[in-house]
């Protein structure tokens, strides 16, 4: 292979991974930011309704989106039974059951502990990537997943209170195990479609798995048309934190390596951090910065230069 062929793929792969970590840092940025709308939301309604909300309005929107995208190319994409399984089991472990474990874990612990938990995600992304995906155990992923477990610990801290809320802690761990799952199984149906096909059928399979649920719940819609702060928050929580975030994960993970992508789930609890401070009134403390920094130095080791 020349040179010149050589310099042109190496471009071409940085300008994948760029890309691809644009995205995921604006996912993560927006769940982060997430946390603050939903606070206010979740006082009227409850966390089983808000995800079948958001389910709904990301569906009809990404839907539309593939829909006009379709209509430009003059082209339909034709998925198999065993590729629409594929997505359906996407949409079961990540946008079903991982939410899901996640509003019963920090129901039964505390959003302190939940933020933790969640937090340890990319190392179960690093596991499985191994074992499903092939993807090599690497001294810069190992070195980054260390630096940002310690940041991510020193920006929320530890909870002594661990055993007391042992369940709801166990519940979280699942969340973060299935999450792992998804961002692993998007990787493989991004072999074979686009991240907005796979994004918008898996929102719908969610969509119909949390529909039993949001019907066992007492919910008065009344109120939340009555309410139009409500009704913006609720847009806002379904067209860009659900819509637009999953359709940047699942692009920023179709991009670059699984396992070093998921490493941006870490700037979740930061981003989380300074929007409480601007609109929660929050306090930031000295660990936050210094967290934040080796957050920021783990990801810069994972996503520059090359793997080894």
């Amino acid at each position: 292979m020349s040179s010149d062929k050589c310099k042109k793929i190496e471009v071409l792969t940085m300008k994948k991974r760029l890309i691809g970590s644009i995205c995921l840092f604006l996912a993560a940025c927006i769940w982060g930011g997430m946390y603050v709308v939903s606070k206010y939301i979740l006082e009227f309604i409850s966390p089983i309704t808000l995800v079948w909300i958001r389910y709904a309005i990301a569906f009809v929107v990404l839907f539309l989106i593939l829909m006009f995208f379709n209509y430009k190319k003059g082209c339909k994409v034709v998925i198999k039974k065993k590729d629409w399984l594929l997505i359906a089991w996407i949409g079961f472990i990540g946008y079903f059951i991982s939410i899901c474990l996640q509003f019963m874990g920090t129901k039964l612990s505390d959003a302190h502990m939940g933020s933790l938990i969640t937090a340890s995600t990319p190392v179960f992304v690093i596991i499985f990537a191994r074992f499903i995906l092939k993807e090599l155990f690497t001294k810069k992923k190992i070195i980054s997943l260390i630096l940002a477990t310690f940041g991510v610990i020193i920006v929320i801290g530890l909870d002594s209170m661990f055993m007391k809320h042992l369940l709801g802690n166990i519940i979280l761990v699942g969340a973060a195990v299935t999450w792992a799952l998804l961002s692993v199984y998007v990787k493989i149906a991004s072999k074979r479609f686009d991240s907005l096909i796979i994004t918008t059928y898996a929102m719908l399979f969610a969509l119909i798995f949390t529909t039993p649920l949001m019907l066992m719940q007492h919910n008065n819609f009344t109120l939340i048309l009555n309410n139009r702060n409500l009704i913006f928050g609720i847009i806002y929580l379904g067209v860009v934190s659900t819509a637009g975030a999953f359709f940047l994960w699942n692009k920023g993970i179709e991009l670059m390596d699984a396992g070093i992508g998921s490493l941006f789930l870490f700037f979740q609890p930061v981003t989380g951090s300074i929007f409480g401070w601007l609109y929660l009134n929050e306090q930031l403390t000295f660990g936050f910065f210094i967290g934040g920094i080796l957050i920021v130095i783990a990801v810069a080791i994972a996503t520059t230069g090359a793997d080894n």
